[in-house]
């Protein structure tokens, strides 16, 4: 898939001039349920529970910084994303958010969470064509990237040292930090040595309504990469997490002797 540069960095930067983009968005947010125990290096009031580890070092203003988001399906990991891109425009940034092209649920064009809030986006197989498909010019004005659905992208590591070291921009990401089996997923965790802080958020159990930091899938695929969403997975508390997937290897061994069985008569 081809991508002119001019038009996609031109759409952009109008971000910065479009107040009223976020005007939804900012309802959408405050509207989340879940009360805000954000800890940050900056003044923040992201709706969601959290937890996290910050560093105390100091930058000068021409560092970049990379901010680390984290944590199960349905966290609200996208919403905290644009809610932390919102603000950076709001101060005057120019940003361009970046997600996987693997991930066409709500389209390609546009970083959308599952309450339906959405902003522009830019869909690539890898991070390191983005300069080139964003334009050399264009890119060098950016001051803040977004990543969502970091765990999709191999090259996420060396993209975000090189954009944070070298080139002193600011990147915020986004994603799993772990798969359904509880494994580390993709190249998310890391980056936590590169980040300035990272934040672990929870959903809430889908069974008994506490505090969800694990991913449990309903289906019985064994792929690591399954993109789906509520019918396919369910944010779940440890207790259920453990019964969840006894009840899912049970539910496979039945199904196996039942293929058995069937096999005997035939």
């Amino acid at each position: 898939m081809s991508i002119n540069p001019t038009p996609l960095s031109s759409n952009f930067f109008s971000l910065a001039s479009k107040s009223n983009l976020f005007s939804n968005l900012q309802n959408t947010i405050s509207s989340f349920p879940l009360k805000p125990t954000v800890i940050s290096l900056k003044p923040s009031n992201f709706p969601i529970q959290t937890r996290c580890v910050h560093s105390n070092s100091s930058r000068s203003s021409s560092s970049g910084e990379i901010h680390v988001i984290v944590g199960p399906m349905f966290a609200g990991k996208t919403t905290t994303l644009l809610h932390r891109v919102q603000a950076e425009i709001s101060d005057g940034r120019s940003i361009a958010i970046i997600k996987s092209n693997k991930d066409n649920r709500y389209g390609l064009d546009s970083v959308v969470t599952h309450d339906g809030v959405k902003l522009p986006c830019c869909a690539l197989s890898n991070l390191s064509s983005f300069r080139q498909k964003f334009g050399h010019d264009a890119y060098d004005k950016l001051d803040v990237i977004g990543i969502d659905e970091a765990q999709f992208f191999e090259d996420l590591y060396d993209f975000c040292r090189e954009v944070a070291d070298r080139d002193g921009k600011t990147v915020i990401v986004a994603g799993l930090d772990g798969d359904y089996l509880r494994r580390s997923f993709g190249s998310v965790l890391d980056i936590i040595p590169l980040a300035d802080s990272v934040t672990k958020l929870s959903a809430r159990c889908e069974i008994c309504g506490k505090r969800a930091f694990f991913t449990l899938r309903k289906t019985e695929e064994t792929q690591t990469e399954l993109i789906g969403g509520a019918d396919v997975y369910m944010p779940v508390c440890r207790q259920h997490y453990v019964s969840g997937q006894v009840a899912v290897e049970a539910a496979k061994m039945v199904l196996e002797s039942q293929k058995v069985q069937c096999g005997s008569f035939v």
